[in-house]
């Protein structure tokens, strides 16, 4: 229940949702949560509805494509205020002391002038480039001028990671972080971290919207996050899109001038990307389906763990998680370890458990392909050749390694049966990025 106005501030519910006290309020906008005018449409998701799944009595409709976020039919408008930018003014925002390279810089300026041109634009850095540290100066340009900022992912772990990177380096100004597994109340505050499924929640709120990991499942082609993203941001604002592995979708709104690019092939501290090493192993699906492992991957487990080398066990399945610690454990293999996957109820805690040193490997799906940064690591991947490890996971998973400046190299051991077409196509990315690197 919405008691405060502040909290409606490019903000969309229903307007049963809201305080008896301010259903009347003359400040108060509403707009039709379900529109049947070209068929039901609904107002919140943008979804085309089939009348008779969103059928209620009496003639009435309700969308079954986001009930998730609550209920939105035709017995309740939608209410929303337009966005007022009520933010303390705040001239030099940014805390953070660190300093960019040329190159960064290069990135952050452009940032900047995308800001200030109200422009669409695709950021395509390698992983490990830096891409929070590039965000930073034009955030900062945006604060000090009022703005509202919004910071988007598909990822609840990728919010949770940049939050307190956030908080950090703009230690004065209001922020928020917004996911369906959050206890904070919303509050209204100038910098939202957020879920792409939580902007479904605002209407033209931002100035300027950042969405990070934009190729990534279940952004990459969901219309209705598509549709989130464009209601969330103001008619007149600026979307900057982030990631290291651009699909099919970016590439041809780039070729249309649709959404202009600028690149970064090289990470932050100089170093090239660590190239992947392919391990073919036989029957390796059968040994792990019957929970054993192939001696040449538990002794490679057993030496990472006896020279306290920590790193990432990648499986394609979740039925493979427990097959693969069932063999570690069975070889006597004495290491702190869990299993992680999406779905995992202890994922927040296992995660923050591996990021503070207290486990010496998580076994995990592609839930930690990418987001999430673990200094020093190397990286296994077994069954490399699973139609699940797409190349793009393939290049993200690599990039888990090499990230820090205190250890940029690493291992990347694909271990597989056979070398697939993505095995191959993750390859020739990395040794592409690392040339266009040295030529800089």
């Amino acid at each position: 229940m919405i008691n405060d106005l502040s909290e409606l501030y490019g903000r969309q519910m229903p307007q049963r949702d809201l305080a008896a006290t301010l259903q009347n309020s003359p400040d108060i906008r509403l707009r039709p949560a379900i529109s049947d005018d070209h068929g039901l449409k609904c107002g919140r998701c943008g979804s085309k509805l089939r009348h008779s799944l969103a059928s209620l009595p009496n003639h009435h409709f309700y969308c079954y494509i986001c009930i998730q976020m609550g209920r939105v039919d035709t017995l309740s408008p939608l209410a929303y205020l337009e966005e007022p930018n009520h933010f303390t003014e705040n001239p030099d925002p940014l805390s953070w002391s660190g300093q960019l390279t040329q190159l960064q810089n290069e990135c952050a300026d452009k940032v900047i002038e995308v800001f200030q041109q109200r422009q669409r634009h695709l950021l395509w850095a390698v992983t490990g480039a830096g891409k929070t540290e590039m965000l930073f100066k034009g955030i900062s340009w945006a604060v000090s001028n009022g703005l509202r900022v919004g910071i988007a992912s598909p990822r609840v772990d990728v919010c949770i990671e940049l939050f307190p990177r956030i908080q950090a380096a703009f230690n004065q100004v209001s922020i928020v972080l917004l996911h369906g597994k959050s206890e904070q109340r919303y509050q209204y505050s100038q910098i939202t971290i957020c879920t792409t499924h939580q902007l479904l929640r605002f209407y033209h709120a931002f100035d300027v919207l950042i969405v990070d990991e934009v190729d990534v499942f279940p952004y990459s082609g969901n219309p209705m996050l598509h549709f989130g993203v464009q209601n969330a941001i103001k008619p007149a604002g600026a979307t900057l899109y982030l990631t290291a592995t651009p699909d099919q979708a970016l590439f041809k709104a780039i070729s249309r001038k649709q959404l202009s690019v600028s690149y970064l092939p090289i990470r932050y501290h100089g170093h090239y990307l660590p190239e992947i090493s392919v391990i073919r192993v036989k029957n390796l699906n059968e040994q792990l389906q019957s929970g054993k492992l192939p001696q040449k991957i538990l002794r490679m487990v057993a030496d990472l763990v006896a020279e306290k080398q920590r790193f990432l066990l990648f499986v394609p399945h979740i039925k493979d998680l427990g097959q693969a610690a069932a063999a570690i454990k069975a070889a006597g293999i004495a290491a702190k370890y869990k299993t992680v996957y999406s779905a995992d109820p202890e994922r927040i805690e296992k995660v923050a458990l591996m990021r503070s040193q207290q486990l010496d490997f998580l076994i995990t799906t592609t839930i930690l392909e990418r987001g999430v940064t673990f200094p020093g690591i190397d990286v296994l991947v077994l069954k490399a050749d699973s139609e699940i490890f797409s190349a793009a996971a393939l290049v993200q998973i690599a990039g888990r390694v090499g990230r820090n400046s205190d250890r940029p190299t690493g291992q990347v051991l694909f271990y597989c049966e056979s070398k697939t077409a993505n095995i191959k196509s993750c390859d020739r990315q990395i040794k592409l990025m690392n040339r266009k690197a040295a030529q800089l």
